[in-house]
């Protein structure tokens, strides 16, 4: 299994946002939230409701959707922010694209 590796912090516009991992959400059926007015992006390791753990790729991916939602608010594009499939997908590029990026 590897590690789990995001960043403690990131720089969203001229906002910095602390990520924090916990052991399960309160509302047990978010796996990530961004908490705007607390400049967080919080994920959870497993299901609050069901206990089962989520795998780390899940955990990125629901990283690179919380940040795609904090991006689209910081640019005020508020109604893409709200088309969760747009956000979805768009993670899941992200993803895909910087966890193939060769340097």
């Amino acid at each position: 299994m590897t590690a789990l590796t995001l960043p403690k912090k990131i720089k969203i516009g001229e906002r910095w946002y602390s990520v924090e991992v916990v052991e399960a959400m309160q509302d047990k059926l978010d796996m990530g939230r961004v908490m705007y007015l607390e400049k967080k992006i919080k994920l959870g390791l497993r299901n609050g409701m069901t206990g089962r753990k989520f795998n780390l790729d899940d955990v990125k991916e629901t990283f690179w959707h919380e940040l795609v939602h904090a991006i689209l608010r910081d640019m005020e594009e508020h109604k893409l922010n709200k088309r969760e499939e747009f956000v979805e997908g768009f993670a899941k590029r992200l993803n895909i694209a910087i966890n193939s990026a060769r340097f």
